[in-house]
């Protein structure tokens, strides 16, 4: 979604929708929202934003939260664009990623 972030790919055979995670690399709900994916084999992108310059994880999170209208703590999962999910709570990613109910922004 934003082009001045390096995502990491993530190869997966359930590819049903574009799916890139914003996450911390210290955060234990993100470590756990990842593995949740990975172990699902979905496909998708992540960035650790508190690795890249503070000046564009700031950018991406005032981005973020004026095109959802949400506040912005991680994870932060973008499903197609135009769907969300914020924190990791597995009920919800599986209800929203493996059961086609998408929370809209």
């Amino acid at each position: 979604m934003f082009d001045y972030l390096e995502y990491s790919k993530v190869e997966g055979s359930d590819e049903r929708h574009d799916i890139e995670i914003y996450a911390l690399s210290t955060c234990g709900f993100c470590k756990r929202a990842l593995a949740f994916l990975k172990e699902r084999d979905i496909a998708h992108r992540f960035v650790h934003v508190d690795m890249v310059p503070l000046e564009l994880k700031n950018k991406a999170k005032a981005e973020l939260l004026e095109r959802f209208k949400v506040h912005v703590s991680f994870p932060f999962a973008v499903i197609d664009g135009k769907d969300f999910l914020v924190g990791f709570i597995e009920a919800d990613w599986r209800k929203t990623l493996l059961d086609g109910e998408p929370r809209r922004g």
